[in-house]
């Protein structure tokens, strides 16, 4: 194939003389003409994503079954994903699919910038490394000692412990949610540093336990603030991103800062189509790294060349965090360390609002994939690992069969569900060491778990499902007078398995629902919570926010979708003074109920 640089080589070998100046000047308009031709080419392929002519032809198949593999998304009116595939610090196949912005009809390209949730988290504890071993602070130090404001909550906190969730600190997102604040509510790093100056307890002892949160990320960008004197974005850009020619990555701190070629966001809209979805934070180091596929390459290369802090930098990313017991954890640097098929991998995953992110590594291959997406019903964790057994299908490995818990009965393999086996799967089910309720119901032939905002169960199994969105796996286990007796839930990079038990729901006449109606505060939100009795049912009513009826889960216990457990507690006089709320990443929360 003779391209248009060798088309332009051949011409410009017999080139015009001054005695003819028309030639000179035809000569000239096609040089003009091929240069254009060539500057389309190129915006061709920077849309489309695919390499050179020689690439294409070579990887065409693969190609092909890659882009099948997005082929939902690939569409003018839907929101949808940029991919990068990288093979020895190259990208061997870049592509977008669907829309970048649905009101403008902007497509996705590998150069659209996304909002990558908490694949930030690597860049942070990259920062926190790098003066670490400039000798400015250390891992092991406690964090009241750069941020003060942090109570003391009687046991000590490391900046190791931040790095790996094991601190015992209340999520964030969590404790605002819980405090009222809505999903457009602008949120800032004061607020976030506000609100956890105000808690006078941890979820569990630093070091007992992996829990994940957020709040721990936040410290760490303010201590890199502290320490360095410059803000995480300054830092990470001085240090990281211009080092890496990352030229189109930032830290985003300004909501409303305009960024040139930013993606929008998306999410289902109750009663059909889509609705914009992008957060609104000021704040970051948990989150709010603004990227593209093709800067995440770039950092993608420094794991193996370590341009950007060296070794012991690089090294000590991937070195994951212990308990107190000596228990090792997946989770390293803001990485979480595992297998796929047999294969060692190193990533992460991202969700905020309607983005939807993941960026994994399998070392040993040398090969990697960026998927960044912006559409809240994508699962970018489940897309790379389907592009992923393209690419190295004669290298992976069956998965290995999953380990059987204490008690449990053998799980089905092979066909998927009936619509009266989803059905029996319906019903409450309680995690008595968390406790926390959750609800799966089925809607449109697809279950649901109705906590938080929702998600759906897809089936791999007869028995075991995948969080849509999440790299989270359910299973259903012990089945007696046709339910399962137990819900297992294993997330991607959690140490331990959560167990969900099944239980009948008992329905609470009016007047023993009225014993706990009043009024409830709690000063470690700054938060005030109403019940009433209203139609047969406790309705939960807070400031700004629409009516919300708890459901009875037993004895003194209630649930709601979206909060999370309530468990009422009463005086010497077995009256009701308050409750306690779990809700997942947060729990033990007090209540006390006001006087009248």
């Amino acid at each position: 194939m003779v391209t248009g640089l060798s088309l332009y080589t051949l011409r410009s070998s017999s080139p015009a003389t001054d005695a003819n100046p028309k030639e000179k000047d035809n000569d000239m308009t096609f040089r003009l003409t091929l240069f254009a031709m060539l500057a389309l080419f190129s915006a061709a392929s920077a849309q489309t994503g695919q390499g050179t002519p020689g690439d294409q032809s070579s990887n065409k198949s693969l190609n092909s079954k890659v882009d099948q593999v997005f082929a939902e998304f690939d569409k003018p009116d839907s929101p949808g994903c940029a991919l990068a595939v990288i093979k020895e610090g190259q990208i061997i196949y870049k592509r977008g699919y669907g829309m970048s912005n649905l009101e403008y009809d902007i497509p996705i390209s590998p150069s659209s910038i996304f909002h990558i949730a908490s694949i930030s988290k690597e860049f942070t504890a990259m920062s926190i490394v790098m003066l670490a071993n400039q000798g400015k602070l250390s891992l092991d130090d406690d964090v009241r000692k750069y941020i003060p404001e942090v109570p003391d909550l009687g046991e000590r906190i490391t900046i190791r412990h931040l790095i790996h969730h094991t601190s015992g600190l209340r999520d964030q997102w969590s404790l605002l949610r819980l405090a009222g604040w809505r999903g457009d509510d602008v949120i800032t790093e004061g607020d976030i540093l506000e609100l956890v100056s105000r808690q006078k307890a941890l979820n569990f002892k630093p070091g007992e336990e992996h829990l994940y949160s957020n709040t721990g990320y936040t410290l760490l960008a303010i201590i890199v603030k502290r320490v360095s004197g410059q803000s995480l974005r300054e830092f990470a850009d001085a240090n990281i991103f211009k080092p890496l020619g990352m030229t189109r990555t930032h830290f985003h701190d300004d909501h409303t800062m305009i960024v040139k070629d930013r993606t929008s966001a998306y999410q289902p809209r109750k009663g059909g189509g889509l609705k914009v979805s992008i957060p609104v934070f000021d704040t970051y180091g948990a989150t709010s790294l603004f990227t593209t596929v093709e800067d995440m390459a770039k950092w993608d290369q420094n794991f193996v060349d370590k341009k950007v802090g060296g070794e012991a930098a690089m090294a000590q990313m991937l070195t994951p965090g212990v308990l107190n017991n000596g228990k090792k954890l997946t989770y390293a640097f803001g990485l979480a360390v595992g297998e796929y098929k047999g294969l060692k991998t190193v990533g992460h995953g991202g969700a905020d609002a309607g983005y939807r992110s993941d960026f994994i590594r399998f070392p040993d291959q040398r090969f990697s994939l960026v998927c960044l997406c912006n559409f809240s019903r994508s699962n970018p964790g489940a897309l790379t690992r389907r592009v992923a057994d393209i690419y190295l299908a004669d290298q992976l490995k069956p998965e290995k069969p999953r380990e059987k818990k204490p008690n449990a009965v053998a799980v089905s393999t092979g066909e998927k569900p009936t619509g009266k086996e989803l059905a029996s799967k319906t019903g409450a089910y309680y995690d008595r060491k968390e406790e926390q309720t959750v609800r799966i119901t089925l809607l449109d032939g697809k279950l649901r778990a109705d906590v938080g905002p929702g998600f759906q169960l897809d089936p791999v199994t007869r028995d075991r499902f995948q969080v849509v969105g999440a790299p989270v796996q359910v299973t259903f286990e012990g089945i007696s007078n046709g339910h399962p007796q137990r819900m297992l839930v294993e997330e991607e990079g959690e140490a331990e398995t959560k167990v969900f038990e099944y239980f009948e729901s008992a329905n609470p006449t009016a007047a023993q629902l009225a014993e706990f109606a009043g009024s409830y505060y709690s000063d470690e939100l700054d938060t005030r919570f109403t019940l009433v009795v209203k139609d047969d049912k406790l309705i939960l009513r807070r400031k700004k926010l629409d009516d919300s009826p708890l459901k009875h889960t037993f004895a003194d216990k209630f649930t709601d979708q979206d909060l999370g457990d309530f468990k009422f507690i009463r005086d010497s006089a077995k009256h009701v003074s308050g409750f306690e709320l779990n809700a997942g990443r947060v729990r033990h929360l007090q209540f006390s109920k006001e006087a009248r």
